[in-house]
């Protein structure tokens, strides 16, 4: 944890924040439950071409907002596929199955606000199964 209180304020320059290798995508998180008294996380994810993304999921107590930064990312929102280009918002309800990848050949990224807070801790344990997964 942090000694920083949520009422600080923080500035994080390009690539600053706590990084994650999820093989052909990177994590960043630039503001977590530290931060912001659990109230939100927020990361930025880079995805290689072709790069597969996390896999369907839901977040039962959780909604996510997605900004595209750069790039076309491909969203799954409950059964359908959707595209979207670099300036596109998606917000993802609690409860709704949800994916990302990129299907390009060029890096994409976005940028992620979950919550409330807190998806954070489970990082080390996704960049366990990432590492297991690639082996």
């Amino acid at each position: 944890m942090s000694d920083r209180s949520d009422d600080d304020v923080l500035l994080l320059g390009a690539g600053q924040g706590r990084v994650y290798e999820l093989g052909t995508m990177r994590a960043i998180f630039k503001a977590d439950e530290a931060e912001t008294g659990q109230r939100y996380a927020v990361s930025e994810w880079w995805l290689e071409p072709g790069c597969e993304g996390p896999g369907a999921h839901s977040h039962a107590a959780n909604e996510e907002l997605f900004y595209v930064l750069q790039g076309t990312i491909r969203f799954l929102v409950g059964e359908q596929w959707i595209d979207a280009a670099a300036g596109s918002f998606l917000r993802v309800p609690c409860g709704v199955l949800h994916d990302f990848k990129n299907s390009t050949g060029a890096q994409a990224g976005l940028l992620n606000v979950f919550l409330p807070g807190g998806f954070e801790r489970s990082m080390p344990m996704i960049v366990d199964w990432f590492a297991q997964k690639q082996r």
